[in-house]
């Protein structure tokens, strides 16, 4: 019979404290460390405000679905929280600056076949406590930045104007929403 046998009392101090010292170094040395997507984006901003998109085009509709379409990404992708109140931490404001439709392919009767809605958009994230966008604190860079997206037209495949519209909407309510990540 060994001594672990007969003194179980004695072997057990000899394995936890290997183990309860390697879980220390591993919690202490890990101390800085975030995990999850929450830890793409500035920390001391918790609220975003967004305002009601401003529109240049003639197209009913487009500026609330684009706001939609950012209010819904912010709530899915980031940490923060959307609040109606202007007096959030942050004010993340756009204005649809144009849109169009660029002929893809044409058939032999010129008929078009394939075309491209695109849209561009003018944003501008501050950061209200300090009225001002910072580099640091904010990631985009003080002047409107200009985002362009597209969305594909297909007649034949049962595409409309209005489907292709809301691709390339989402389409900027995405890298949107992405520019909004801390620099590395």
């Amino acid at each position: 019979m060994t001594l672990a046998q007969r003194h179980p009392q004695k072997a057990r101090p000899s394995l936890l404290l290997p183990a309860a010292l390697g879980c220390l170094v591993a919690l202490v040395g890990c101390a800085g460390y975030q995990i999850g997507n929450w830890s793409l984006y500035p920390a001391d901003i918790k609220t975003v405000h967004v305002p009601m998109f401003q529109s240049a085009s003639f197209r009913r509709n487009l500026a609330e679905w684009l706001t939609e379409a950012v209010v819904k990404e912010i709530e899915l992708k980031t940490p923060y929280k959307v609040v109606g109140s202007p007096s959030a931490d942050s004010i993340l404001s756009g204005r649809l600056a144009g849109e169009g439709a660029d002929l893809v392919v044409e058939n032999r009767f010129d008929d078009p076949r394939a075309m491209e809605v695109d849209l561009v958009v003018e944003v501008r994230w501050m950061d209200r406590r300090s009225n001002q966008l910072s580099q640091g604190v904010v990631p985009l860079p003080p002047e409107l930045v200009s985002v362009k997206a597209a969305g594909r037209l297909v007649p034949e495949v049962g595409h409309s104007v209005a489907t292709a519209e809301l691709e390339a909407v989402q389409d900027v309510a995405q890298r949107i929403v992405g520019m909004m990540e801390a620099p590395w």
